[in-house]
């Protein structure tokens, strides 16, 4: 048959077979890509672990600890839907010698293909010190967890999502938490999708819910998940026909695998737009090079104001457009002080020699334990100081992407995973803080919490949104923030309403203190009782290092801290109110200082104390005009029964009470301080073996208490030595007789 017979249509449909092809062919050639590279992986991961003879999931604990150190990810493995019986246990809670683990059923069921390293790779750093030659103390590598199998460990984590909230279902085989259909609103047109690898919780799993993300696919730990598990989640999980808005971090692996779900998605007729968020501001233009800035924390404010303008059911373009204008107007730094290590990984030479030192601190740090851009050694606020410069300097050519206005700002400070909340709520003061002395900028909300973590990373990050208008005819970004929503891993909120609010008033009355109390006509020789109290007081001062170091052995190590604490008080106090001669009026004077600065118990026992002896004194006054040894004596004595009402402690209970008492008891018999103070000294040293009766130190074990003495009786012994003139602290004995 010649050409000229064939019919027009049979080109057409040619030509269009043709193009199809062209067009499907870079992402055929992509996907086969990736999994080759993906099998290439496997084999050298399998190489590398049998080198190293470490069993796949060694047993380890997790112990909290500011010294972890850095690893990269682990492997991955799926099921169905399964009930969290057929995950595998975790291995045993101990660090005795076991048997290799076997590896768990799901290396035998087929695995998603986990394509790409982690990126933006930190260029090299030029400022980096070269490897000194001298020892340096460095922070320990703990590779200690709970659970050392990286398998069991996320599925387990993406399951108890399911419990939290009820309203979420767990495709286990793909990774992915969803909204269940019947929980999702008719009314809602976009639905949101994010994810990422593991590691960063709450990020993303943990914003699964109403007003936040309808849906988060999972890779394995620090690796972003395959196109497949992605795909499964845009096509499967979501509504049919849903508008979808996907969010992802700016990393190869995770643009890549988002990425080529998206066009899958797309080619399928689906409507699905995704922004892409970087907003650390730590790496510059030059060091970051094409590949931009690194996503980091500042990613979940977009996340939470495209989720809001979702749920008020705006369409895909208005809600992509607010999510790129937020992410346009974010920065972000972060500071670590240490590595992370990556449950059921052994810890590489490598990283042995990359540990920060136990005074360094690294800025710019990933979340994926991407080095820095620099160590050094500084102090909290010198630290933030730092990191705001990099974010707001505008003459920082490197580094002013965003110029952020002082009238509208959000600030968001992020846990990286093993900050305390005490230390937290101390950074966030300082943030404030400078933000406001030194760029005179108030935040507008002040967000503080975990909100994207590396696993337990002893860091933090400051993130700074810098409020537009939306230009979509609606809510503002501050509107939309403050939107309630409800995932597990969104830390409660405050409402608008109390950010708002006009009335600033507080209560500022204190209640009445010792200044209060009237003359007593027992008097002193004001002079010599300053001076020996000063000397009683610097004692206790000087003895802080052996309390806190008893204290440490067999306490919670804050005793000598605490009784230091109370002594530069009075001692600050004595300095612009010294004493008058009244003792009645000088000793309530000083009890308001010792209840506000010592805490804790021994604070508590001492304000007892003093108030009971102030009340002795008293009494005492209307019969004596002279504070004798012997009137002090007596007035210890009766302040001695009164303490005994509130504290069972008795001599040989191993606590301040067998220092208290044989000074004292002494006093009382000899009118000698000096006497009165060598047997408190040796009630304190005779506390060395006993076992306590009382306090924290019941429950700590060790043989610790047969080599120390009791850190509360050796503090108060060290004061009667101090008052008596026993320590070399100056001066002579004289003043008590003169008392």
């Amino acid at each position: 048959m010649s050409p000229s017979s064939f019919h027009p249509k049979v080109y057409i449909r040619l030509l269009y077979d043709i193009v199809v092809f062209l067009f499907r062919l870079p992402f055929w050639l992509l996907h086969h890509g990736l999994i080759a590279l993906q099998h290439r992986h496997r084999e050298l991961e399998r190489e590398y672990i049998a080198k190293r003879e470490v069993p796949r999931f060694p047993p380890r604990l997790f112990l909290p600890s500011t010294e972890d150190e850095a690893s990269h990810h682990s492997d991955s493995s799926d099921s169905e839907d399964e009930p969290l019986a057929l995950i595998p246990p975790s291995p045993t809670l101990s660090t005795a010698h076991s048997p290799p683990i076997p590896p768990p059923p799901y290396h035998s069921i087929p695995q998603p293909p986990q394509h790409g390293s982690r990126s933006p790779p930190p260029p090299p750093l030029p400022d980096r010190k070269p490897p000194s030659t001298t020892p340096r103390t460095t922070t320990t590598m703990s590779s200690k967890h709970f659970d050392s199998n990286p398998t069991h460990l996320l599925l387990a984590s993406l399951h108890s999502q399911t419990l939290t909230n009820p309203s979420l279902a767990l495709d286990t085989q793909n990774k992915v938490l969803y909204v269940r259909p019947s929980q999702q609103s008719e009314s809602q047109h976009v639905h949101l999708v994010s994810g990422g690898g593991a590691g960063h919780e709450p990020s993303f799993a943990g914003f699964v819910g109403s007003g936040l993300l309808s849906a988060a696919v999972s890779g394995t730990i620090f690796a972003s998940p395959s196109a497949e598990q992605i795909r499964t989640c845009l096509f499967s999980r979501l509504p049919p026909n849903a508008e979808t808005l996907v969010t992802v971090m700016n990393y190869t692996g995770d643009v890549l695998n988002f990425g080529l779900a998206v066009e899958k998605a797309k080619a399928a007729g689906r409507k699905v737009e995704m922004v892409i968020v970087g907003d650390d501001a730590a790496v510059g233009r030059t060091k970051g090079g094409k590949v931009g800035r690194r996503g980091v924390a500042g990613t979940v404010l977009v996340v939470k104001i495209a989720g809001a303008l979702a749920k008020r059911g705006y369409r895909l373009d208005e809600v992509a457009k607010v999510a790129r204008l937020v992410a346009g107007n974010l920065v972000s730094v972060g500071a670590s002080l240490a590595r992370v290590h990556v449950p059921g990984r052994a810890v590489t030479k490598e990283e042995e020699s990359e540990k920060l030192g136990e005074d360094e601190v690294e800025i710019g740090m990933g979340i994926h334990n991407e080095a820095g851009v620099g160590r050094e050694k500084m102090e909290l606020k010198e630290l933030v100081s730092k990191m705001l410069k990099m974010m707001l300097d505008k003459n920082d050519k490197e580094r002013a992407f965003v110029n952020v206005n002082s009238n509208e700002v959000v600030l968001l400070v992020n846990n990286l995973g093993g900050v305390s909340v005490l230390e937290l709520g101390g950074i966030v003061a300082e943030v404030v803080k400078q933000l406001g002395e030194d760029w005179n900028i108030k935040p507008v909300r002040v967000l503080s919490g975990t909100y994207m973590t590396s696993l337990n990373g002893l860091g933090f990050s400051v993130s700074l949104l810098n409020v537009v208008n939306t230009d979509i005819g609606g809510p503002g970004m501050i509107e939309l923030l403050d939107d309630e929503c409800e995932a597990a891993g969104w830390p409660s909120q405050i409402s608008k309403l109390t950010w708002e609010a006009k009335n600033q008033a507080t209560r500022e009355n204190g209640a009445s203190h010792g200044g209060d109390v009237g003359e007593s006509g027992l008097k002193l020789d004001a002079k010599a009782a300053q001076e020996v109290l000063t000397r009683g007081l610097e004692a206790v001062v000087a003895a802080e290092p052996d309390v806190t170091r008893y204290d440490t052995i067999v306490g919670d190590g804050d005793c000598g801290i605490g009784l230091e604490r109370g002594a530069q008080a009075i001692l600050h106090h004595l300095s612009s109110k010294p004493l008058t001669g009244d003792v009645v009026v000088d000793l309530a004077n000083i009890i308001p200082v010792v209840e506000m600065e010592m805490d804790g118990t021994s604070g508590a026992l001492y304000a007892i104390f003093l108030n009971a002896l102030v009340a002795a004194l008293r009494s005492t006054a209307q019969s004596e005009k002279e504070a004798s040894a012997r009137v002090w004596a007596a007035a210890l004595r009766q302040s001695c029964e009164v303490l005994s009402k509130y504290t069972p402690a008795r001599p040989g209970d191993r606590t301040l009470v067998d220092a208290l008492y044989p000074f004292v008891d002494t006093l009382e018999e000899t009118g000698d301080v000096k006497k009165a103070a060598e047997a408190a000294v040796a009630g304190a040293e005779g506390t060395k073996g006993m076992k306590a009766s009382l306090g924290r130190t019941v429950y700590i074990g060790g043989s610790g208490f047969e080599e120390v003495p009791d850190p509360g009786a050796w503090g108060l012994a060290s004061f009667f030595q101090g008052l008596a003139g026993i320590k070399k602290m100056g001066g002579d004995s004289n003043g008590w007789e003169k008392l």
